[in-house]
């Protein structure tokens, strides 16, 4: 038996949390990202605020231009966060084998749970009921041999739906005369580069094939393939360990020219990644500065490192970093790890046990928040919790800006 993939996305899901919490909320064209008045983007919106052309993603300035209406409101994460806990646990009671997405999508393998198509559609229709009765949210469902298949699937009949594709034939002949970008890897640069082409249709792709190759490469016969209903890519459920890097970035309402306060954003923001790493156990290789400067030209410096998941560590190598960067108004600040490995491990080598580092390391970040809070009269260290969620560090991060 081929593959059996369940494709599951829940619909609009924070704005449909939020509506959930807030009934009055109901019918109206609802935005969750940055609010108008701040820089940022939308993380994604109802589908009445659709109607208008807000899309996740989308500039916040443009969004409140396409609808002036709406309602705006900033995303809280950890409720988000806790609501998807639930959700993943109703996933992998049907199935290990769980590739998750985001908070709010997945691919789940049920291939050897089932011995036909009826079999999943059970499967599928128990996980739409069982996501509404937990959590009274509603998602849309598709089942297929393939995983791009199944996603197609899973939005052809949004909110709400369920659709199914058994088999190749099936699948072209649902998607054969849509534009390129119904498939996989297909976004709007390589859409717009098929077009000048003139490959705008998954039939041209078909008809055109060796020019698509040729374009691309390997995504291109990653293309080809999809054209033609083939994909043989596993569900692959995600662990810590398998992401590239770990990192957290800030952007600013109004652009920072004075480095010494982005060095002191650094200190919570490398706080704020070596939590994160110490919670799967995982060390990174390197070392990641990320600005964005005020005319939206961004660069990314790296620097490798001893395997470390050490928040003064990340910061003094940061802080070297931007020590060599063009000293102009910057917009968003960013640090991260990459090249990760797993911490546990780790032998202890003699100078390890000699260095005494990782005390030394405690004692330095110590020292670093006492200056902030001798700066900005925080009390950083005693609400470093607060400061790890996104809404709190960003209002904490204004904040030092203002009153640096």
């Amino acid at each position: 038996m081929n593959q059996i993939i369940i494709h599951v996305d829940m619909d609009a899901f924070y704005a449909s949390i939020e509506i959930r919490d807030h009934p009055e909320l109901k019918g109206l064209p609802l935005i969750i990202g940055s609010l108008p008045s701040e820089r940022g983007v939308v993380a994604t919106c109802s589908y009445e605020a659709r109607k208008f052309g807000v899309h996740s993603a989308m500039n916040i300035k443009e969004a409140y231009r396409l609808c002036p209406s709406g309602i705006y409101r900033r995303p809280n994460m950890e409720k988000y966060r806790a609501i998807s806990s639930q959700i993943r646990e109703i996933w992998k009671s049907y199935t290990p084998l769980v590739e998750t997405v985001a908070f709010d999508e997945a691919y789940l393998d049920v291939t050897d749970q089932v011995n036909n198509f009826e079999d999943a559609r059970k499967i599928g229709l128990e996980i739409k009921e069982k996501i509404k009765q937990k959590t009274g949210l509603s998602c849309s469902v598709g089942i297929a041999y393939c995983k791009t298949a199944a996603k197609t699937a899973s939005e052809e009949d949004k909110p709400n739906g369920f659709f199914e594709i058994p088999t190749p034939k099936d699948f072209i002949d649902l998607i054969i005369d849509r534009d390129v970008r119904v498939l996989h890897t297909v976004g709007q640069a390589t859409a717009k580069k098929l077009y000048s082409y003139g490959i705008k249709t998954v039939r041209d792709v078909r008809e055109n094939s060796e020019t698509v190759i040729n374009l691309f490469g390997k995504q291109g016969q990653l293309i080809v393939n999809f054209a033609f209903g083939i994909d043989e890519r596993k569900v692959i459920p995600y662990r810590p360990e398998d992401a590239k890097s770990i990192s957290r970035e800030v952007t600013f309402q109004q652009d920072v020219t004075n480095y010494d306060l982005l060095k002191d954003i650094l200190v919570l923001l490398s706080l704020c990644v070596e939590k994160r790493a110490k919670q799967h156990g995982l060390s990174g290789n390197g070392i990641t500065l990320k600005i964005t400067y005020a005319d939206m030209k961004g660069i990314t410096r790296s620097k490798r490192i001893f395997a470390s998941n050490s928040a003064a560590l990340i910061w003094k190598e940061a802080v070297k970093l931007l020590d060599k960067v063009d000293k102009r108004p910057v917009r968003l600040i960013g640090v991260g790890i990459h090249d990760l490995s797993i911490d546990e491990n780790r032998q202890v080598s003699v100078a390890d046990i000699l260095s005494n580092d990782t005390e030394n390391r405690d004692k330095e970040i110590s020292h670093l928040l006492m200056k902030l809070e001798n700066r900005y009269g925080l009390n950083f260290t005693e609400n470093l919790e607060k400061i790890y969620k996104a809404d709190t560090l960003h209002k904490t991060v204004e904040y030092m800006r203002k009153h640096f």
